[in-house]
């Protein structure tokens, strides 16, 4: 890590660094936990050799002239090829962006936090960031050309994600209680 670096302790929930300040993530909703456990499973499994899924994986990312800062998504992809030369607390604290970034809104999330962090995720390499609602049951794609909105039936799909899909109502059925 350099002196031209935010670093802040680690913390539960993690503390990220969103427009010039320290912010702690809002953890501990059943919404939250259920859908980064599905979405995750399922990226897991796309991804079995080809790359690290995790959740809450904390980031030190540095978009062009900026200072490095830390971020950690809800879930995050990583291909095995970035991670092959990393070592010690690159390897734990990676200092760059993840190729995929998945961010789940919860109650009391801010717009202007979010497209904050969407911002440095893309400026800083990500190559997709998406953003998952269960309140509208939709799901949001942010990559370099802009933003796609999947609603109803449609797939979450991407070519940062080659072969990757999946739908909606699978991902959000598994928020229904169960009668």
């Amino acid at each position: 890590m350099s002196i031209h670096e935010i670093v802040l302790p680690i913390t539960k929930p993690e503390t990220e660094w969103i427009l010039g300040r320290a912010v702690q993530k809002v953890s501990g909703f059943r919404t939250d936990a259920i859908l980064r456990g599905s979405f995750g499973a399922a990226l897991l499994k796309w991804a079995a050799g080809s790359g690290v899924v995790a959740t809450n994986w904390r980031f030190r990312i540095a978009p062009p002239g900026e200072i490095r800062r830390p971020l950690a998504p809800d879930i995050s992809y990583v291909s095995r090829e970035r991670l092959r030369d990393l070592e010690g607390d690159d390897l734990e604290l990676p200092p760059f962006a993840p190729d995929v970034a998945v961010e789940i809104l919860l109650p009391g999330w801010r717009r202007s936090h979010l497209e904050h962090k969407i911002g440095v995720y893309l400026a800083g390499g990500s190559q997709l960031v998406i953003v998952v609602d269960p309140a509208a049951r939709e799901v949001r794609l942010h990559d370099a050309d802009g933003e796609r909105t999947v609603r109803g039936d449609e797939p979450i799909a991407h070519a940062a994600l080659p072969g990757f899909s999946l739908s909606l109502p699978a991902l959000f059925g598994v928020l229904e209680r169960p009668r």
